[in-house]
């Protein structure tokens, strides 16, 4: 099985693992909590039934018509404040919920401005990440640089460090700042802080959601909307430093595996073609000794027409036999020869030349 499909796998199955871990936590801790606020709600309920004989459709509709005025304690969500608000809670996949489109046509843009909203948004974020990050890298080689480091290399390590720092130090901002304009307890304020800017966005805490907020304080307004899209920033660019790096791994791996493969048919290619080159040698050699023999008249053949020296025959003269015998003493001689190195003395004739030729062969 590839590395590819075994790293799948056990995503899937620690993925699974992980939400029933996750599920049997949560049940542990929140569902006794649950079924007491539960019996204390139903409690007060029955109560201002009893005290003001409400029946139960008057207590539905007066619970109705608090659940629709509850976003508008903020003042109007619609003006440009407000939508300002919600369009970056659309493209940033926050949704927090405290408002919604109320029309068709509001729903329909809704759909449409989020599919091309989201994608540029987190192409954006992700480029900011990187440049942050290079920057980062920048300052502490300097920094190591002054500081007479021997090894001034900006290590994964330091890059690590260095962006959990910055995750930490952002929300530890921003909670200190939400919790004295909205007036949260500081734990409550970096737990809005970090549901927001991990996108996650319960809507159980929004800012800008009392006394006039979005139309009366401004400064809180342009602070809160930066803090938003600059702590989305700052946790890009350490989601960019750590988890798009294991989020590449099936893709080197491919990468790799594709290179292999290419490698072997290289190899393959290779050696099919030094097996091919060896053949037609072996079959070169085998047409020269044949038309070697051929020529000295030890094998039988068939009768070729000549006509003054010359053959009629258009193959031959295209043939090995054709070019040997343009490097050959004439065989009708029978005249005896020697060379240099040669074991044949001037009395051989080609016969014996022949013979000793072949048993080499």
């Amino acid at each position: 099985m590839k590395k590819q499909n075994v790293r799948t796998l056990s995503l899937i199955l620690c993925m699974f693992s992980y939400l029933l871990v996750g599920a049997a936590v949560f049940d542990a801790l929140e569902s006794e909590t649950e079924s007491s606020r539960r019996r204390v709600l139903e409690q007060k309920c029955s109560e201002m039934k009893k005290k003001y004989r409400f029946s139960e459709d008057d207590y539905s509709e007066i619970e109705r018509v608090v659940l629709q005025a509850e976003p508008h304690r903020a003042g109007r969500q619609w003006k440009f404040a407000g939508s300002f608000y919600f369009a970056i809670t659309v493209i940033t996949t926050i949704g927090y919920g405290h408002a919604a489109p109320g029309t068709d046509a509001g729903k329909v843009f809704c759909m449409f401005y989020a599919v091309l909203g989201i994608p540029l948004t987190l192409v954006m974020f992700q480029s900011l990440g990187e440049r942050m990050n290079t920057f980062v890298r920048y300052l502490l080689h300097k920094a190591k640089q002054c500081l007479g480091c021997r090894r001034p290399e900006v290590s994964m390590e330091n890059m690590v460090f260095v962006g959990f720092l910055s995750c930490f130090g952002t929300l530890c901002v921003g909670a200190a700042a939400f919790s004295h304009f909205e007036g949260w307890s500081f734990f409550h304020a970096y737990y809005y802080c970090f549901i927001t800017l991990t996108t996650i966005g319960f809507g159980d805490f929004v800012a800008l959601q009392k006394k006039e907020d979005l139309q009366e304080k401004t400064p809180y307004v342009a602070f809160s909307f930066m803090y938003i899209l600059v702590g989305l920033t700052v946790i890009g660019a350490f989601l960019n430093l750590v988890v798009l790096r294991f989020l590449t791994m099936n893709t080197e791996d491919e990468r790799r595996d594709a290179q292999e493969r290419a490698s072997l048919k290289r190899n393959r290619g290779i050696f099919d073609g030094e097996e091919g080159t060896s053949r037609t040698n072996l079959i070169s050699l085998s047409s020269l000794c044949s038309c070697v023999c051929y020529r000295l008249g030890i094998f039988d053949s068939p009768p070729m027409t000549e006509n003054h020296g010359c053959h009629l025959n258009s193959v031959y003269y295209n043939s090995v036999s054709y070019k040997i015998e343009g490097c050959l003493p004439n065989s009708r001689d029978n005249t005896g020869f020697s060379s240099p190195g040669s074991n044949l003395s001037p009395r051989h004739s080609f016969q014996d030349f022949a013979r000793s030729r072949r048993k080499s062969v």
